[in-house]
């Protein structure tokens, strides 16, 4: 059966987000060390990215690099820091003809100067982009992200900007990293953990997960049509009752 003929195209999550889990174990099964993992998820980020834009699908933020992945040994951050310069130098021109603007949230501050480059000029590139928006959290994490916003929102308020009896949800989320794009709809988990892992803790709070048991570097398109097609079978409530969902 051809999955993808099977995704209610009417049903679309506007939105998805995906914890890449997995490479390390992934390569461990193999005999490998860990960066051969990530060098093998490559073809999973490619495979994934061309079928959300295909479907439709108008942002996918993938959480590629955490700000807790900064205490694993240095060899392994300074092969992926190497890796993802080198993805984002191949991948940005097919980015640019498939209509996919690439975006980021995190402290990209932190990077190493030659991925800060790589990345501001795919960007550029990629600005006036529309077919889907590819989101990469690079050095990112909730607990960064709220407190990032919440540091600006208090110097608004010592400013005089901002009043602290104006500050409600629309404030907060108007000054987290994904201003301005949607909430994700569908999370998507792979290797079968069964934690959000800090990432997007605002965000996520209707978000509906997705766990699968697949290591990343396996992910195909089809695991995409999966996680889509069971998105679609669930019941959003919101807080609700069904019954109120049907009048």
């Amino acid at each position: 059966m051809d999955l993808r003929e099977t995704v209610d195209r009417n049903n679309l999550p506007k939105h998805i987000a995906v914890i890449m889990d997995g490479n390390g174990r992934w390569a461990k099964q193999r005999g490998g060390i860990r960066i051969f993992g990530h060098k093998n998820a490559i073809t999973a980020v490619r495979e994934t990215v061309e079928a959300a834009a295909d479907l439709g699908v108008e942002y996918l933020t993938l959480y590629a690099f955490s700000t807790e992945n900064w205490s694993r040994p240095e060899s392994e951050v300074s092969a992926l820091m190497q890796l993802l310069v080198t993805s984002i130098r191949k991948e940005a021109s097919s980015l640019n003809k498939n209509n996919i603007r690439l975006q980021t949230i995190g402290n990209t501050e932190s990077l190493p100067k030659s991925c800060q480059r790589e990345l501001m000029e795919a960007m550029e590139l990629t600005k006036g982009n529309t077919r889907m928006t590819l989101v990469l959290a690079l050095s990112y994490s909730g607990r960064w992200d709220l407190t990032h916003a919440m540091r600006k929102i208090s110097a608004k308020v010592e400013q005089g900007e901002l009043s602290s009896d104006d500050i409600n949800e629309s404030v907060v989320a108007n000054h987290l990293a994904t201003a301005g794009m949607p909430e994700p709809e569908l999370l998507i988990r792979t290797s079968g953990e069964m934690r959000i892992s800090n990432f997007l803790l605002w965000q996520l709070a209707y978000t509906e997960l997705y766990i699968t048991e697949l290591l990343w570097p396996d992910f195909r398109k089809q695991h995409l049509y999966e996680a889509i097609i069971a998105y679609q079978r669930r019941e959003r409530r919101f807080g609700k009752t069904s019954e109120q969902l049907i009048k």
